[in-house]
């Protein structure tokens, strides 16, 4: 069976095509927090992908939520997003290698 963290990456993966992605799980900070109580994780992921040129960041999130809907709540109880197109930031973020 995959690990959250991998199913996180192939949904990601199969919605974007991404040039680099990076699942971070971040569950073990939030331990004993109500959320997390049922089980369910604390993610950060950094996408970059062509398919986020030109669109808003609430259009980017949105369109990450919606590629990881399957594991939201019950997998997925809080997510952070990085969602980037490639040489968009003056001075990328570590993971945008552009």
């Amino acid at each position: 069976m995959t690990d959250r963290r991998q199913q996180i990456e192939q949904l990601l993966a199969g919605a974007f095509s991404p040039l680099h992605i990076e699942v971070i799980d971040d569950s073990q900070r939030h331990a004993g927090h109500a959320g997390a109580a049922g089980g369910a994780g604390h993610f950060h992921v950094r996408v970059l992908s062509e398919k986020f040129r030109g669109l808003p960041v609430l259009a980017r999130h949105r369109l990450v939520y919606e590629a990881l809907r399957p594991l939201i709540p019950n997998e997925i109880h809080a997510l952070g997003i990085e969602a980037d197109a490639p040489g968009e930031r003056a001075s990328p973020p570590d993971f945008i290698d552009t």
